[in-house]
């Protein structure tokens, strides 16, 4: 039951426009410690929340020079106050820019941090943000869930790096699942549990088993619906998928309206199987693109529509109850 009403929490969120998830610490450092090779010389930027209390800023600034960065840039968006959960008042914001620490106390001082003032809102969209997005090198933040679509299509059209959260659903928009497919993106090393929850602001109800308040008084909401995304290399989508099970008809039936089998679990991929497969969505997170091939999506099909082929209806077996969203993929070392 818990996890139902987390996910609509989240759902909400996204529906709703209410995008009032912090990032904690503890899970930004449990992400980014696999990828510290790729920050050498970088400009940073985290560009979705108050610079001053986000714990991205933090994270970066106290690890400057541990990661050798460049530069690091944080934004806010409609705010000037030292607040994390604002209520986006002002219509003018600032940024942060830090480059490291300067009295060799290895903490970022006040001083040595440049508060300087945006002319707008700090809308990353707007266009002085993008000035700031093109001078970076690497994004890594927790972007807003509502316009995750829009925001990663910015990433792109810019050509940036990234490594940001999102909710697991976002892999089944169209702009998503097609940059997963042509492996242009993929999850991080972390997802769904993995990710120990977000903190909210004293109007979100602590609903299940594992919110809590944390020793600073934060609120956290745990959730088994988010996930990193990015385009940082890491070592664990290069690392085979180990299969142990034949093929069988009768354990992999074949779908009535299309021609692959249903595969209910990622570790019960057969090991032997040369055709398509529908396989849960969080095969993704076992993805190597070197092991397997992504066809398509169910039940949107945007590859087949793309082809300019019809698109099937839900996949159904024989029998039994329809299966949630599959992802179709095939096994290249057959």
């Amino acid at each position: 039951m818990a996890r139902k009403i987390q996910h609509t929490q989240f759902s909400e969120a996204r529906n709703n426009k209410k995008d009032e998830f912090y990032t904690q610490l503890s899970d930004i450092d449990r992400e980014l410690k696999h990828y510290k090779h790729h920050f050498k010389d970088k400009v940073v930027l985290c560009n979705c929340d108050d610079p001053r209390v986000s714990n991205f800023f933090h994270f970066f600034s106290y690890n400057f020079e541990k990661y050798g960065l460049k530069k690091l840039i944080a934004t806010c968006y409609k705010n000037q106050e030292m607040d994390l959960f604002s209520e986006n008042k002002s219509e003018k914001a600032i940024y942060l820019e830090y480059t490291g620490d300067k009295n060799g106390n290895n903490v970022p001082d006040r001083n040595e941090i440049g508060i300087k003032k945006l002319k707008g809102d700090g809308d990353f969209r707007s266009k002085e943000c993008i000035e700031l997005l093109k001078q970076a090198d690497i994004v890594v933040t927790n972007p807003p869930f509502s316009l995750f679509r829009e925001y990663v299509a910015q990433l792109i059209e810019y050509d940036k790096k990234f490594l940001i959260i999102g909710n697991i659903n976002a892999i089944s928009y169209k702009e998503i699942f097609k940059l997963i497919k042509d492996d242009k993106a993929w999850l991080g090393m972390n997802m769904g549990r993995g990710i120990s929850g977000f903190i909210v602001p004293k109007h979100y109800e602590l609903y299940g088993s594992e919110a809590r308040i944390d020793e600073n008084g934060n609120r956290i909401v745990a959730t088994n619906n988010c996930l990193w995304l990015t385009n940082l290399d890491n070592a664990k989508r290069h690392i085979d998928l180990i299969l142990y099970k034949n093929y069988t008809p009768n354990e992999y039936p074949t779908y009535a309206n299309y021609d692959a089998i249903n595969v209910d679990k990622t570790k019960e991929i057969p090991m032997d199987y040369k055709g398509e497969m529908g396989v849960p969505i969080t095969f993704l997170d076992k993805y190597n693109p070197d092991q397997f091939e992504i066809i398509d999506i169910n039940p949107h099909f945007f590859t087949i529509v793309e082809k300019g082929l019809p698109k099937p209806s839900q996949l159904k077996i024989t029998g039994q109850k329809d299966p949630y969203a599959r992802i179709l993929i095939k096994n290249k070392k057959i």
